[in-house]
């Protein structure tokens, strides 16, 4: 960033909305800055390490009251981020690919704890082989950990939903993900509308938990439970998993209100009214999609996008009534479960099963790996589906 973007970024700490050009990993940065965490645990790994960078930078400058932790491994970062929200304090934390693979045992340990934890994922490639190109394995193969996840599809997103998160998640006690891809929006400059401070702490109070490790008040905690107590914990946690969707329509109204911007809540409908076939994906591509639509339109065909921008808690109830009376739907998978094929295909034919007159369902693994999808593309797969029988299986598209 240049002297005059810099100087700019320093009057976006007073001016409200000013427009900044940034990556969407410094728009990360810049919420996790203004929704104030006090402890900041983070471990460096492409494609994350600029949010760090940028995180550790506002703290040397004297603009980032919040305290660094950077410890041995992606495992102890989240080791150190529970124990800090049981504490009371807000945490925010960011990872990609391997390092949320590193996590895997401490997140389910932190929905169990009902510890409120903020994290940034870049969606990569997991090993083996080694790659370093956007894909959404690394966090949809989490889905089952109790974390509640968005995925953006622009930085200015990614900088609105990490503030949006908190609030969630700091209602419903539960640990909240937001993923956006490798270098399509973590390395890519685009303009972000920064919000004044005053704003985000208008709209996000100060986190002061009812319950947190506090030498003068003893609870008791992570001690082993009976079965009927798990049990009981277990229905806890989906109870609030289950007030997450509205949740998320009123959280992004109210912010809407505040910033003129939204991003749908759970889910944001493109050109859908009156479409015979809706094109259902999530994160970056959903951008190359609205312009595939776009020109699908231009041409006399009745096409439209559902970003689906919750994933868990799936918005079931929501996607049934933006799909209703929808003859054919097109879900496109970065993604790729061996022996499932494209995780949001099958979820979401699962989320529409037994309703009256459901949509056809087809399935395409397009950009697995970081392959890119062009508008022509998809325009291509909307033929190949107009033309073809739905397969209970995902299908390979290039």
């Amino acid at each position: 960033m240049n002297a005059r973007a810099e100087l700019t970024a320093r009057e976006c700490a007073t001016a409200p909305d000013r427009p900044l050009l940034m990556t969407g990993n410094h728009a990360l940065a810049w919420a996790a800055r203004l929704a104030r965490p006090k402890v900041v645990p983070v471990y460096p790994i492409t494609p994350q390490t600029p949010v760090m960078e940028k995180l550790t930078e506002f703290q040397s400058e004297g603009r980032f009251d919040a305290e660094i932790i950077t410890p041995e491994s992606e495992h102890s970062v989240m080791a150190a981020c529970i124990p800090a929200s049981l504490a009371g304090v807000r945490v925010f934390t960011a990872t990609a690919s391997q390092g949320l693979l590193l996590m895997h045992e401490l997140l389910h340990y932190a929905s169990g704890a009902r510890a409120p934890i903020v994290m940034a994922n870049i969606n990569r490639t997991v090993a083996s082989p080694w790659a370093f190109w956007p894909d959404q394995t690394d966090s949809l193969s989490q889905r089952d950990t109790g974390w509640i996840q968005f995925y953006s599809e622009s930085a200015q997103e990614s900088l609105d939903t990490t503030i949006q998160a908190f609030r969630i998640a700091e209602q419903v006690l539960l640990p909240a993900m937001i993923s956006h891809d490798a270098f399509y929006v973590s390395h890519a400059l685009e303009p972000v509308q920064v919000p004044a401070q005053e704003q985000v702490d208008r709209f996000l109070p100060a986190y002061a938990p009812a319950h947190r490790l506090d030498t003068g008040k003893i609870e008791s905690w992570g001690n082993v439970v009976t079965q009927d107590m798990y049990y009981r914990h277990r229905q806890d946690i989906e109870a609030a998993m289950a007030r997450v969707p509205a949740l998320a329509d009123d959280v992004d109204r109210e912010w809407a209100q505040l910033t003129g911007r939204s991003h749908g809540g759970a889910l944001e409908r493109y050109r859908c009214d009156g479409a015979n076939l809706v094109i259902v994906t999530m994160g970056s591509m959903c951008g190359t999609v609205r312009e595939a639509v776009d020109a699908l339109r231009d041409a006399g065909q009745a096409v439209g996008l559902l970003k689906v921008r919750l994933f868990r808690p799936l918005p079931v109830q929501t996607l049934r009534a933006a799909l209703a009376g929808v003859a054919e739907v097109l879900v496109l998978d970065r993604n790729h479960s061996p022996g499932v094929g494209g995780v949001l295909h099958q979820e979401l034919r699962a989320a529409l099963y037994g309703i009256k007159n459901a949509p056809r369902v087809h399935g395409y693994l397009a950009g697995v790996g970081g392959v890119n999808v062009s508008p022509e593309n998809i325009a291509g797969f909307v033929r190949c589906a107009q033309a073809s029988e739905p397969r209970a299986e995902s299908v390979w598209a290039r």
